[in-house]
């Protein structure tokens, strides 16, 4: 497995930034696999696009998680931004965070390394406030990525005091009301809440990742997740759900959910794909 830490000045936020990258090698599995030949010109990886919580930065899923040994063991590429309390939202007279996650660092990445830009190989991640921007990801780049793993979250803000109203307007769309009058007229890489730039993605007719969302029965962050849920289902959102009993807002959580979801959920192939595979 090699490890890649990396420094470069991002056109969207205006400054230098980190991003640190999981990228499969040969390992023993290659060994056992038979294969002679594992460094093949024109091979490519799956990626996931993996978002950390707030206080975090691109070294967290590396310190406190076991990533590097679930991306080898699986060969998945992972790639690790840093968003620094931005909420993976664009300021409007400041640094575009939300643009550098979805747009800038997936064309960088795909000019440097071996990653495949096919919907279907790339996926997208993330725990907490990397949650929501993860989600964010997800409906309004549908066509990016085939799956969307929402960790400790419901995939927007919703446990703030001043985000009671958004959750009237939830109920609102789940009893099939009328919300039009709702839409701020906000752009949608600016906004944090994200309910009503989720319910127009929802009801776009666009084809949208599947979506898992995972949180542990004593995540007290974690109390309108139902809520959500069930108007993502009123919407016609492809979703799984899993509540882990006796885990808080946690790492030990974080990197079980990991495990789970690269193991059994994710549509990963679990090798490279080679050029002969396509």
């Amino acid at each position: 497995m090699a490890v890649i830490k990396m420094n470069f000045l991002s056109q969207a936020l205006g400054m230098q930034t980190n991003v640190t990258i999981c990228l499969p090698s040969f390992s023993f599995a290659d060994i056992m696999s038979g294969r002679k030949e594992v460094y093949v010109p024109g091979m490519k990886y799956q990626v996931l696009w993996l978002l950390h919580g707030g206080s975090g930065d691109d070294s967290d899923y590396l310190h406190f998680s076991n990533i590097t040994r679930y991306a080898d063991d699986h060969k998945l590429a992972v790639v690790m931004p840093a968003d620094y309390n931005a909420f993976y939202t664009d300021d409007p007279t400041g640094a575009k965070y939300f643009t550098y996650v979805a747009e800038e660092l997936p064309k960088m990445c795909r000019a440097i390394f071996p990653f495949s830009d096919k919907r279907e190989d790339n996926f997208v991640g993330g725990l907490s406030m990397g949650s929501g921007g993860a989600f964010k990801c997800a409906m309004l780049y549908p066509e990016q990525y085939s799956a969307a793993l929402i960790m400790s979250g419901p995939g927007m803000r919703l446990h703030k005091p001043e985000d009671k109203v958004w959750l009237e307007v939830i109920q609102k769309i789940i009893d099939g009301e009328d919300v039009s009058g709702y839409d701020q007229g906000v752009d949608p890489k600016e906004d944090i809440n994200m309910v009503m730039p989720v319910y127009k993605a929802l009801t776009s007719g666009k084809q949208m990742p599947k979506v898992k969302f995972t949180w542990g029965s004593e995540d007290r962050l974690c109390d309108n997740n139902g809520l959500a849920l069930e108007m993502y289902r009123k919407l016609g959102l492809d979703l799984d759900f899993e509540v882990i009993p006796g885990y808080k807002h946690e790492w030990d959580f974080w990197d079980l959910a990991l495990r789970n979801a690269i193991k059994d959920w994710l549509p990963i192939r679990h090798s490279v794909i080679y050029p002969e595979e396509g």
